[in-house]
């Protein structure tokens, strides 16, 4: 019967491999090392991923090549691994790639010769001579088991002499390749791959003014690798951003975009949009060595705008049932906030981090106040930060009436209930505290001691001035239907 064609092509492609796979396997392994590197560039993601681009000048020659591209990241995800060549990018083919991560040790030495000889060399202690015996690796799995003539033994008898070092162990991580070559001369092959541990934070140092309305921001880009290979002289890039990663493959998307950078700050870094993510490029070559932790500048602003507001939240339990005391000596938080802004004298993308906050005693010496993490802030929001809780300012609260009006469940009733609360300052400056209470059902302020704002659709707030060493009492009513 004659095959249909795609049955000839399948016999066509198959034996052309075999053909292919028997030549290859006459000729020799060529290797490729970091001394054949042209130039390395390294993007990193926020999520232990990194995207390498590893650009080598090699000369093949011709026709089928096995080529061991060494000193790859021990943790390449294999399968996003690509290989082309640059300079003649129709002259190269790839068949097939073979990751070698079992990195050469003696235990690995000893597992991969399970079953085959080797020779145990034992030195007389007496006079110092070596005798060598024949013997066969039965096991290695937590320790040495060897057949020597027709005796059995375990642990080390003496030196073990391995006749070489099996092809699939490797003192460093290797990418195993095996190419179709048309041109002799020398070209640049790149190699691509996403690969784990490389990951990058950024920290930010902030210094309050005096008179708190003022801070000068310095933020860092902490780098840390342990990925197994090192990227001398890097072209490095970050990516900031939540990058969805289909396991275990990364989809690339979007195109960059050109963003202009905010005049008012230094940057050390040029900053872009690409897709829905923000890229940082480094304006000079890095090098990050294996098991190195390394931090790079990103950016600086000084003289921003900033504002500092202290805050009492309630709950809101207390406004369904009657509760009467609600607490004493209640804490007010301290929150610092600015705006991300070019007329704040800011304006970029700030990745997630860490804002650390210090501010100057009366020595001059820089006194560390606090700290919160931002997540990814675009250009043009606000920046709010938790510093803690004021020492000086407390409140205490109460309810101080309470009825059902009118219904019998839940979900058919109508409430009243007031409420005391007494801010004290004990600082010798006024303070201004603001009270946010977040009221349930459908609520109605129905009289007040301070005039108050409706915040959201859920919460009163109400702004309050403290006179130093003095205190403020609120009082308020509401009306409440569930």
């Amino acid at each position: 019967m004659t095959p249909f064609p795609s049955a000839r092509l399948t016999v066509l492609t198959t034996t052309l491999a075999l053909a292919w796979g028997a030549a290859q396997a006459q000729s020799p392994e060529l290797r490729s090392s970091l001394a054949d590197q042209r130039e390395v560039a390294v993007t990193i993601y926020n999520d232990n991923l990194a995207l390498v681009k590893d650009m080598r000048r090699l000369q093949l020659p011709a026709g089928a090549v096995g080529l061991a591209f060494r000193d790859v990241s021990a943790k390449m995800r294999p399968e996003t691994a690509l290989l082309r060549s640059v300079s003649a990018p129709a002259g190269l083919s790839v068949w097939e790639q073979n990751f070698d991560f079992d990195l050469l040790t003696p235990q690995k030495l000893l597992e991969k010769y399970v079953g085959q000889p080797v020779q145990v060399v034992r030195t007389n202690p007496s006079n110092g001579q070596d005798t060598a015996e024949s013997a066969t690796v039965l096991a290695a799995n937590g320790g040495v088991v060897l057949k020597i003539g027709q005796r059995i033994e375990t642990g080390m008898p003496g030196r073990i002499v391995f006749g070489d070092v099996p092809a699939n162990l490797r003192d460093r991580p290797t990418l195993v390749m095996s190419l179709d070559n048309a041109t002799t001369a020398a070209q640049d092959l790149e190699l691509s791959y996403l690969t784990a541990g490389l990951g990058w934070k950024a920290d930010y140092v902030v210094e309050l003014s005096a008179k708190e309305d003022k801070l000068d921001i310095s933020g860092w880009v902490t780098l840390t690798n342990t990925s197994g290979a090192s990227y001398r002289n890097a072209k490095l890039q970050l990516v900031a951003g939540d990058v969805n990663q289909v396991q275990p493959e990364l989809q690339a998307r979007g195109r960059p975009v050109m963003m202009a950078a905010a005049p008012a700050m230094k940057t050390a870094v040029a900053e872009e949009s690409l897709f829905e993510y923000h890229l940082y490029t480094l304006a000079r070559p890095t090098t990050v060595l294996e098991n190195q932790t390394k931090q790079v500048a990103l950016l600086s602003g000084n003289g921003v705008t900033a504002r500092r507001e202290l805050l009492l939240r309630g709950s809101d339990y207390y406004y369904q049932s009657s509760y009467g005391e609600l607490g004493q000596k209640i804490k007010v938080s301290a929150f610092l906030e600015f705006d991300n802004t070019e007329a704040a004298r800011l304006g970029m993308p700030l990745p997630k981090g860490v804002v650390r906050v210090y501010k100057k005693d009366s020595a001059g010496n820089a006194q560390f106040i606090g700290e919160d993490r931002i997540d990814h802030t675009p250009k043009n929001e606000t920046v709010r930060l938790k510093l803690g809780n004021a020492f000086d300012v407390t409140a205490d609260k109460k309810q101080t009436d309470f009825k059902k009006l009118s219904g019998t469940s839940k979900y058919n009733t109508v409430v009243e209930s007031a409420y005391e609360i007494v801010l004290k300052n004990a600082k010798k400056e006024a303070v201004t505290v603001t009270v946010q209470e977040p009221v349930p059902g459908d609520w109605q302020i129905v009289s007040a001691s301070h005039p108050s704002t409706k915040g959201a659709s859920n919460t009163a707030v109400w702004k309050l001035a403290v006179p130093a060493q003095g205190s403020t009492t609120l009082t308020y009513r509401t009306l409440v239907r569930y």
